[in-house]
């Protein structure tokens, strides 16, 4: 059989979008008809189940890409399976002079490509890559003596004088999709045949608004109020330009922008330092004896833990798949300090839940809240979940929101002592750090 082509071929990931995308952008300049491809990773589907709202999320936008793309007589090819045996399939049907696609900073992401690297390269084909996801690259924020930052205050002071007009330059891939191959098939796999469901919960629309974002140093802090963006899920999926949406931060918020980019930091954070995927930034913490009473875990994940602040945050994201900022520290701490159950744990279940999950950033702030990561918070900064509650939502309209029962016998007794649970807290973080 004749192969087709040849063709560069364009590999999406997490970038799930034709518009100012750096490696569809450079693929299209070629020169060369560009084939464009997404994966369903095998090694990421299996352990979900087949209708986890991020799969389903990311279907429906690769849907919509390809409607955009038929307009124009183009297809995007799907498959499903392992990528390195995905890849020694295509390299069967067609011609492929070379490979391109935007990096990953998570350590699989960055094993896979290295596998897809060797199979190319054993066929004589190119493997390129852009960053694309994140502004800066890993070697680019860097101390004086040329060793990462550990602390997010002076890597941000460093990531501002380092940000120039190349960082943020604009690319028009969508003016140039003209270039991408015309395909006779231009069927779109089904759910079904994906092995994949829908999802009953449906992601934020897609919408930058300036006026929120205006404002959002007054208002990010209390869950009532219509205060965050709602865009990390767009982030995380690249349904939105990182470029697009600093310039805008640049303008609008300060506030805004730094979150943008303690978002950068814990991404530099992961790709150096790797094992902080399962191991305490601070080795040491290892060392805490847990309690990890599966129980209290229960409760804590059912909002059932009798201290409304947490109970609200935690039915938010069991129904909706998104936690409010503050309630993610609030909801971490308490686990991991009043009722001593070990920081991955609840990682995980956020993991599980997010629709805007992140490895490096969950990551990043469930260290931050246990006290064992990589920033200068110390372990004895302990949240006082009613003092939370008083300061950031006293009357109490987002905590009735999601616990109608706040008021009845029906809703339980604290599952702990917040005093007695702190002093418990502490005892413990001391043994360990005086264990050497």
């Amino acid at each position: 059989m004749k192969k087709e082509g040849p063709y560069v071929l364009f590999w999406f990931r997490r970038d799930l979008r034709l518009n100012e995308n750096k490696g569809l952008y450079h693929a299209l300049r070629s020169g060369k008809k560009v084939l464009p491809l997404f994966i369903f990773d095998d090694y990421i589907l299996d352990p979900l189940p087949a209708d986890d709202h991020r799969v389903y999320f990311i279907y429906r936008t690769l849907d919509a890409m390809q409607a955009s793309l038929k307009e124009k007589g183009k297809v995007l090819l799907v498959r499903k399976g392992d990528p390195p045996e995905v890849f020694r399939q295509l390299l069967k049907q067609y011609t492929i002079e070379t490979v391109v696609c935007n990096a990953d900073h998570e350590p699989y992401g960055i094993e896979r490509d290295e596998q897809v690297r060797i199979v190319l390269k054993e066929h004589g084909v190119g493997f390129q890559q852009y960053l694309d996801h994140l502004v800066m690259a890993k070697e680019e924020v860097l101390k004086s003596d040329q060793s990462p930052y550990h602390v997010f205050t002076p890597y941000s002071h460093r990531w501002k004088e380092r940000l120039s007009d190349k960082h943020l330059a604009y690319h028009a891939s969508e003016e140039m999709l003209s270039q991408l191959a015309g395909q006779r098939d231009a069927a779109f796999p089904a759910l079904e045949e994906l092995g994949l469901r829908k999802s009953t919960l449906q992601a934020p629309p897609l919408h930058v608004d300036e006026s929120l974002i205006r404002d959002y140093h007054k208002n990010r802090d209390f869950p009532a109020k219509e205060g965050t963006s709602r865009l990390g899920v767009h982030l995380r999926f690249g349904t939105l330009s990182i470029r697009t949406l600093i310039k805008n931060a640049i303008q609008w918020n300060e506030t805004f922008l730094n979150e943008l980019i303690w978002r950068e930091f814990y991404a530099m954070i992961l790709w150096h330092y790797p094992q902080v995927v399962d191991q305490s930034f601070k080795s040491r913490y290892d060392r805490i004896e847990w309690l990890n009473d599966e129980r209290q875990f229960s409760l804590w994940q059912k909002g059932q833990t009798g201290y409304p602040m947490v109970d609200a945050g935690m039915r938010q994201l069991s129904k909706t798949g998104y936690m409010h900022n503050r309630l993610r520290m609030v909801t971490a701490s308490f686990l991991s300090k009043h009722l001593l159950i070990d920081w991955r744990w609840g990682e995980a279940w956020f993991g599980e839940k997010l629709f805007d999950y992140e490895l490096s950033s969950n990551n990043g702030g469930w260290q931050w809240s246990a006290g064992t990561g990589c920033d200068a918070a110390p372990y004895f900064r302990i949240f006082n979940p009613m003092s939370q509650q008083k300061k950031f939502d006293p009357d109490t309209v987002f905590i009735r929101q999601w616990i109608p029962e706040l008021d009845s016998l029906d809703y339980p007794m604290p599952v702990t002592d917040h005093a007695r649970a702190r002093e418990r807290c502490l005892k413990a973080y001391r043994k360990a750090l005086d264990n050497r």
